[in-house]
């Protein structure tokens, strides 16, 4: 069999590194390209034949469902399971393993919530079935692999070890890295222990390899972003509009720009590279805003230039201020003229007056 039919996502994590963006909203759940991040996900494994997906939630678990419900709308069977406690990657794998359909030799897909990527995935599990592996993982190229847990290959594209975080030039073995994403044979999600937190990085794939199973990788080397951080995301969301990531689910033609149906755009701002307008939002006059996302509500007021970062839902930037690199979180208020650079973070209701900051953080 050469086509999966059913995926696991793990949705679960609490997106530490994203606040102020997940304070009222799980990391999946934050928009991008004008939808939730995970519908581009769904969308993907929808177009590569999978009919059935269970989303392991755990934090903020309670909004999935009432978005997405069944999962008919994107033609897909989607089902729910929430951990009570955090069980890591592969504890939640082995969490939702009940909800599988799929037999023992059958190939599961998983894919980690927060990868956007332009992976070929029909052609990931067509390796899997061809080269009879227990499990395959997608890898992909980095200039800098320190950051990521290494995982050499044999001339036959078979596993031979999992380095983590390399912190020595002789360390640095490969430049390959895990990408996130996996085909499992179905048997193999059923060793993993139960009812306690498991590290499918740290501890499943080390543990199979040891005991002499088959993990294939596959190097594709298409488009990768890892959206942990605010500004990866706000780089995302833009690169979806672009045409640069694809996904089915973008909401309107690719380009420099997307404004949804019930925002208003003052017809002398300008907007450029990949930005994203939501729903009801209102741009003035002169207004310039670059590669960046406001979100639904937001209120960007005449002559404010906002780059390369995320406006919070229900936020206003007023007159003139300047925004590089920022990210202001849901219902906050930035007064006129102030200047905010290079990752700060504004927490949401968070309250600037006029003129008060001309400063930079790297926080």
């Amino acid at each position: 069999m050469t086509e999966a039919k059913e995926a696991i996502l793990l949705v679960g994590g609490k997106g530490t590194r994203l606040r102020p963006l997940t304070v009222h909203t799980p990391k999946p759940m934050v928009p991008a390209a004008g939808v939730p991040f995970l519908t581009h996900q769904l969308a993907r494994a929808r177009a590569a034949g999978v009919e059935h997906i269970v989303l392991a939630t755990s934090y903020l678990a309670e909004v999935f469902e009432p978005y997405f419900g069944d999962g008919s709308s994107l033609g897909l069977s989607i089902e729910y399971v929430t951990e009570d406690e955090p069980l890591g990657t592969g504890g939640a794998l082995r969490n939702v393993a009940s909800r599988l359909a799929a037999g023992p030799d059958e190939p599961v897909i998983v894919f980690n919530g927060d990868i956007l990527t332009g992976l070929d995935i029909r052609a990931l599990v067509a390796a899997h079935a061809t080269s009879g592996a227990d499990v395959s993982l997608h890898l992909t190229r980095v200039e800098d692999p320190r950051a990521f847990g290494l995982v050499p290959t044999d001339g036959t594209g078979r596993v031979t070890a999992f380095l983590e975080k390399p912190q020595t030039p002789e360390e640095i073995v490969t430049d390959q890295i895990n990408a996130g994403a996996y085909v499992f044979r179905r048997s193999v999600i059923d060793t993993v222990p139960a009812g306690r937190p498991v590290s499918v990085e740290r501890e499943t794939f080390p543990g199979l390899l040891a005991a002499g199973a088959h993990l294939q990788g596959m190097v594709d080397s298409t488009y990768w972003l890892d959206l942990g951080t605010p500004q990866a995301f706000v780089r995302g969301s833009a690169d979806l509009v672009l045409g640069r990531a694809p996904s089915p689910a973008v909401p309107g033609r690719r380009g420099d720009r997307l404004v949804l149906p019930t925002a208003s755009v003052a017809a002398d701002a300008k907007l450029t590279g990949g930005t994203v307008i939501g729903e009801g939002a209102l741009i003035g006059e002169g207004a310039r805003i670059s590669g960046s996302t406001v979100l639904d509500g937001a209120v960007v007021e005449p002559g404010a230039v906002v780059t390369d970062s995320l406006v919070g839902a229900g936020a206003r930037i007023g007159s003139r201020s300047v925004l590089t690199g920022a990210v202001i979180g849901d219902g906050a208020q930035v007064g006129a003229d102030n200047e905010l650079r290079d990752g700060i973070r504004i927490w949401c209701g968070a309250v600037l007056p006029a003129g008060s900051v001309r400063f930079s953080s790297d926080q």
